[in-house]
């Protein structure tokens, strides 16, 4: 199991979904053990962002990588993309702050990303293995929300939603998926980001979700979804919150061993929890395989497209 890059320089362009700015994000290869690196060209002096727990900052409505008072916005669904095709190093350059949204899913990141190509390095691939359960908790009855992460030998999600919307409660609250077993590409990486009508305005007042359109997001008034080609999968809503969750805990900065299971989970969540699983030494190790066959079966194979 050897660790992976980018064979090649690639870019692309789009608007960020918050801040309705334009960007062009440029995917570099990077390499053996430089992990993920966002970096801010359009600065004065360029700042790098090496992705780590202790890295995000603010985590309302996206994951937000801070550092000497600049921020890279919205990483969350390129770090799912990232880790879903087993990319290690890359180097990813920005001339704005935020990551741009493409169609709200992770699949554009996808498609770029198997346009550059990934090629193996010498280095062995680390891991990290979940060795005891953690869990963050807040609220509780009707405000309660989790996320744990707990020994598995492989990579298993478990994500629950409740949002009490008409549109959304026709659809699957409920998803448990062993990546063993199923395709991020073909079933996870095409469900997009979602919001309401109802609260545009608010968002927009505080600087969020001035980019947002139904072309890169499912909009909800309060009955029903407006995009007239409805949903990419019968499930897309919590589809999209274990996609969130895949690139909120890549940030901890090596593929996971273990399983993660969540309630009403968010970006602060997701980084409270790996916050707190790193925080303490004996609930993980970092391990490497220097056989495959001794490595857990969802990474034997390419695990994003089978």
């Amino acid at each position: 199991m050897k660790q992976r890059t980018l064979k090649q320089v690639l870019s692309a362009t789009g608007i960020g979904l918050h801040s309705g700015k334009r960007v062009t994000m440029t995917l570099r290869p990077a390499p053996a053990d430089t992990g993920i690196v966002f970096r801010r060209v359009d600065l004065p002096e360029p700042v790098d962002f090496p992705v780590n727990a202790s890295a995000i900052g603010d985590t309302r409505m996206a994951s937000t990588l801070e550092r000497e008072g600049a921020k890279v916005s919205t990483i969350e669904h390129l770090m799912s993309a990232l880790c879903g095709l087993g990319v290690d190093n890359a180097y990813i350059d920005l001339d704005a702050m935020e990551v741009p949204i493409m169609d709200g899913s992770a699949i554009s990141f996808v498609f770029l990303i198997q346009q550059a190509g990934v090629e193996e390095q010498s280095a062995l691939k680390k891991f990290i293995r979940v060795k005891k359960a953690v869990e963050i908790r807040e609220g509780d009855g009707p405000s309660l929300k989790y996320a744990s992460l707990k020994p598995y030998n492989g990579f298993k999600l478990r994500f629950e939603i409740d949002f009490g919307h008409p549109a959304i409660d026709q659809t699957g609250q409920m998803l448990e998926i062993d990546f063993a077993s199923t395709s991020f590409v073909k079933d996870i990486a095409r469900a997009r980001t979602f919001g309401f009508t109802q609260d545009v305005e608010t968002l927009r007042n505080i600087g969020l979700a001035r980019g947002g359109n139904l072309d890169n997001a499912i909009v909800m008034d309060e009955y029903r979804i407006l995009n007239a080609d409805g949903l990419r999968y019968d499930d897309e809503f919590v589809k999209h919150k274990i996609l969130d969750a895949i690139g909120d805990l890549y940030v901890i900065g090596h593929p996971i061993i273990g399983e993660y299971q969540a309630f009403r989970s968010g970006h602060g969540l997701n980084n409270q929890l790996i916050r707190a699983l790193v925080k303490d030494p004996s609930a993980f190790e970092i391990v490497t395989f220097e056989s495959i066959r001794e490595t857990p079966t969802v990474f034997r194979s390419d695990w994003a497209v089978a």
